[in-house]
This record gives C-alpha cells, sequence and structure tokens, in this order.
C-alpha cells in the first residue's frame, strides 16, 4: 500500500509544486513514485511531458491509490476545501510549506485549523520554504508558529534560482546545496511518514 503524502496551505505562491516536485524526483531512482495534481491550475501537468516521474490529473486519484506506488504526492490548490479535510483523513504526512511573512503566517492559520479538524494533526509538518539568507524574520515565524502547536521541519529550503529551474530539470541533482537541502528534507519526511 502507498505512502500518500499531501502539500497544502491555502495562501499561492509559497512552493506546493515545487517542493513536491523535487522531493518525488529525490525518491524516483530509490521507490516507485507519482504526483496527483489536484490544482486546477495544472501547473505539474502541464509539464508531464518532460518529468521523469507520473503526473496525474484528480481525476484518476482513486484509481491511482489502487495502484502499486511506494508514494503518492498530491499537490492540492491554494484555498481549502472539503477535499482537503477528506484528504487529510487518508494521507499519511501533511506538507504545509509556508514562505517567511506576515501575510504567510496569517494565511497558515486557516490551513493548520482544517488538518486540525481532521484526523491528521500528528501527520503535519510545516517547512519553510524559499528562505532568504541572513534574517531574524525566520526565528521570529518560528516563535509564532509554536502557539499552533503542529511540528516544524528541522531542515529549510533555501530561495535559490536552481529550485525554479528545477521543474525543467527534474529536480536539483546538479547543485549540491540545493540537493543537500532535498535531501535532508526527504529522509525528515519518510521518518515522519513511519512513524
Amino acid at each position: 500500500m502507498a505512502e500518500i503524502i499531501l502539500t497544502t496551505h491555502q495562501k499561492g505562491g509559497v512552493g506546493k509544486s515545487t517542493l513536491t516536485l523535487n522531493l518525488v524526483s529525490n525518491l524516483r531512482q530509490n521507490a516507485k513514485v507519482c504526483i496527483v495534481d489536484m490544482d486546477m491550475q495544472g501547473s505539474l501537468l502541464n509539464i508531464r511531458e518532460l518529468s521523469d516521474v507520473p503526473i496525474f490529473s484528480a481525476d484518476k486519484l482513486k484509481e491511482v491509490i489502487k495502484s502499486d506506488y511506494d508514494f503518492i504526492f498530491i499537490d492540492i490548490p491554494p484555498y481549502l476545501s472539503e477535499k482537503i479535510t477528506e484528504l487529510c483523513d487518508v494521507v499519511d504526512v501533511i506538507i504545509i510549506p509556508t514562505k517567511v511573512g506576515v501575510l504567510d503566517l496569517l494565511a497558515i492559520k486557516s490551513t493548520i485549523n482544517t488538518v486540525k479538524d481532521s484526523k491528521a494533526e500528528k501527520k503535519a509538518i510545516i517547512v519553510f520554504n524559499m528562505i532568504k539568507p541572513n534574517t531574524t524574520l525566520t526565528e521570529e515565524i518560528k516563535d509564532q508558529l509554536k502557539e499552533y502547536n503542529v511540528k516544524v521541519s528541522k531542515n529549510m529550503i533555501s530561495d535559490l534560482v536552481v529550485f525554479s529551474r528545477s521543474v525543467l530539470l527534474n529536480g536539483v541533482e546538479e547543485n549540491n546545496k540545493a540537493q543537500k537541502q532535498i535531501d535532508n528534507l526527504t529522509k525528515e519526511i519518510l521518518t515522519l511518514s513511519i512513524n
């Protein structure tokens, strides 16, 4: 049975699709992986011909779940719906990527509340994404997030150009710094999935 990993945040522009693609690309050589793109924008569906991993549309979700994949990553749109609550009840891990900003902090509250209304609270992890170097804001936002009682990843993803390009290159393998960040985050998410 596949491990199902959901990437969600009600705010757009936090890097859900790019992070999902990089995590899947990181696993593709050692596991049978795929992505289900549930976002009507279809960012990942638009690049499926360029991808080394299968990318399916939302209408294929039930079929994909019954298949023999080791990991199924689900990328969902930047708004909350009943579908998200339903998905939270059946997934193994919920990744909540967020940028470091006041508006991102305000928006994440609704996402966390949706997760807490499901059976998935202990499966959720907040990942700081597109982090700018040399700023104290990251620590300030981390402190603010403590009140939500949701695990915050110890691994952060930097705001490197290679991550933007990675959607065309099937990952960040050519960049050691970016690859190390994705490797560490992948290990953390897999550990969360197993427990």
